[in-house]
């Protein structure tokens, strides 16, 4: 038998990227013990990841920090023209509304969630999970290195040194999170593979101060792409420049050839590259940093072993492309958080966690392959951009854009044909939103058939409430006459019962039972008044039918009619929760 006194925390996590930040921040805040540690002195110092979309931004919602996250981001309606052009100065080429702010596609994006996307750089998002973190009670250790661990079978032995003494000593935890990136210890020492290629190709960053708002403020985006010879190396075959600041800061990139070495960074280079790139020879400018990152494309089939867990970076590597990297990692840990916390708790068996590695996987493969597609989609765009008989291809190519003849008129359809192959990388909702778990933390109906989807499920949400999908959006109307969403109604660490009006044998089951991890929500009541219809047109069961949301917002359990009495109820929930749980926990057994 396990004495508490043996561990000094319940989760240790290592490292505090967007997936350990999380997990602490997620932990914290449903009351677990945890402690992270992060070799380095601070958070991360470059902006790297920015793009936050909308699944990542529920996370935030959830943990009460969306608004916060907010306050410090570069707004939804900023990101939107994704611009390809000669040079930020220079003649345009197209322009591609992006992160569905297009008119075509912005009503998708609004009624699908609650919460718009925003552009958040690493370095303010990582800063503001760990402070609210510590304010809710976890521990964070700075300077402090992971060095190896041993596990047992009630919990995990973590040696690990502090790099300003060197002293060394051992913490005790019962389980350990390994979030510590790419080049992950705590995945080698666990025996966790990653299957693929690594640095495949690279690129180089430059990270800059000038104000450009003569160039950008009246078509403000995050990207601007530029189809100059000065960087059209590589499958992308453009130069970038990402505003960090608006309008600045910036990050100037391009590709360049590995097997030649390391990019060249002298003050010359970088200042005859971003000249270019913005077509301005005169520009003065600061150089705040210089960077290197190569293109990954490898994941992990298995996430886990025994009582050690990693995700994030660890788990799943690729390049920026689709802007899905951090929000993978702030969802690993959004699934892997809660499960910790029930069986910690003593709410869930074990078995529970086996859930993550089999729901999570499956997302960091697709993830992957999404993201190294979405730079091999380039290259219909270089086909438009470029004539590759011509001595100049670059030139000519863009010269016959302009052409009223037969080859000008064949060149821009393929123009128009290419960008909208790029909205499978920059209006990929479906990629974001329609994710399934398939585990035994989600109970499926006896008579399930294959889902079917209406639309391209890369580009589009599909709404539902089947077992494994996340529960829907539906605007509702509290006490107080404010519209609150259906997911402001669950989650908060705690599984959610949702009925209607009709179903007042279920919520009368779940007040009997009194757990002290279910809430009732019932739609139609005073707290959450269905007037615009919206939860009636998308439930996909009867009034007073019922479903069982995890923590995560996804729908673990549903049955669609309503049931006879209390005790029927009672009888049915509890076997979905025992289900759901991997056993008859404690509290369920003396409910």
């Amino acid at each position: 038998m396990t004495r508490p006194e043996e561990f000094q925390t319940d989760v240790l996590v290592v490292g505090t990227g967007p997936m350990g930040a999380t997990t602490a921040l997620a932990l914290a805040t449903y009351g677990v013990r945890v402690h992270v540690v992060n070799r380095y002195n601070w958070t991360a110092n470059t902006p790297r990841a920015h793009i936050t979309n909308q699944r990542a931004m529920e996370v935030l919602r959830d943990l009460g920090v969306e608004q916060e996250a907010r306050r410090d981001a570069t707004p939804w309606e900023w990101m939107g023209d994704t611009l390809f052009t000669t040079s930020l100065a220079g003649p345009e080429i197209a322009r591609l509304r992006t992160w569905g702010t297009g008119d075509e596609r912005i009503g998708d994006y609004l009624q699908a969630t609650p919460c718009p996307m925003m552009d958040l750089p690493q370095n303010k998002m990582e800063p503001l999970l760990v402070k609210n973190a510590v304010e809710r009670g976890a521990v964070f250790s700075f300077n402090t290195e992971y060095l190896s661990h041993e596990q047992d079978d009630t919990g995990v032995t973590v040696m690990l040194r502090d790099v300003l003494t060197g002293r060394e000593y051992q913490l005790r935890a019962r389980y350990l999170v390994g979030a510590d990136g790419a080049k992950s210890k705590v995945m080698d020492d666990a025996g966790l593979k990653v299957e693929g290629q690594l640095a495949r190709a690279a690129t180089a960053y430059v990270l800059f101060t000038a104000d450009l708002t003569r160039y950008v403020a009246h078509r403000p985006s995050i990207l601007y792409w530029m189809v100059t010879s000065d960087a059209s190396f590589g499958e992308i075959g453009m130069g970038l420049l990402r505003a960090i600041e608006p309008w600045n800061q910036w990050i100037a990139g391009w590709g360049f050839d590995m097997s030649k070495g390391e990019p060249d960074f002298s003050p010359e280079e970088i200042k005859r590259k971003v000249r270019a790139l913005v077509g301005d020879p005169e520009l003065e400018f600061k150089v705040d940093s210089t960077s290197v990152w190569y293109v990954n494309q490898a994941h992990a089939p298995v996430y886990s072993s025994g009582r050690v867990f990693c995700g994030g970076d660890a788990v799943h590597r690729h390049p920026p492309s689709s802007g899905l990297g951090s929000n993978t990692c702030m969802q690993d840990a959004f699934n892997l958080a809660w499960k910790l916390a029930f069986v910690v708790k003593g709410h869930a068996g074990e078995q529970l966690l086996d859930s993550y590695t089999l729901e999570r996987a499956p997302v960091g493969a697709q993830i992957v392959k999404r993201a190294n597609q979405s730079r091999l989609d380039y290259a219909p765009l270089n086909q438009a951009f470029r004539d590759t008989d011509a001595p100049d291809p670059l030139a000519a190519g863009i010269a016959e854009l302009a052409d009223p003849g037969p080859a000008g008129v064949a060149r821009r359809s393929a123009l128009a044909e290419a960008l909208k192959l790029k909205n499978y990388e920059f209006n990929a909702q479906g990629v974001e939103l329609n994710q399934r778990c398939v585990s035994e933390a989600v109970i499926s109906e006896p008579d399930a058939t294959e889902e079917v989807w209406k639309r391209d499920p890369q580009l589009h949400v599909q709404p539902t409430t089947r077992p494994g999908a996340k529960l829907p959006h539906a605007w509702l109307v509290g006490q107080d006459g404010r519209r609150v969403s259906t997911l402001d109604l669950v989650g908060k660490g705690k599984v959610s019962l949702v009925t209607g009006i009709a179903g007042l044998a279920w919520a009368d089951a779940a007040k009997e039972m009194d757990l002290p991890f279910l809430r009732t929500v019932v739609i139609g009541g005073p707290a959450a008044q269905d007037v615009y219809c919206s939860w009636h047109a998308v439930r996909e069961i009867e009034e007073a039918g019922a479903l069982l949301v995890r923590p995560d917002g996804i729908v673990a359990w549903r049955q669609r009619a309503g049931v006879a009495d209390t005790l029927q109820a009672r009888e049915e929930l509890e076997q979905a929760l025992a289900s759901l749980l991997n056993q008859k926990s404690r509290v369920l057994e003396t409910a």
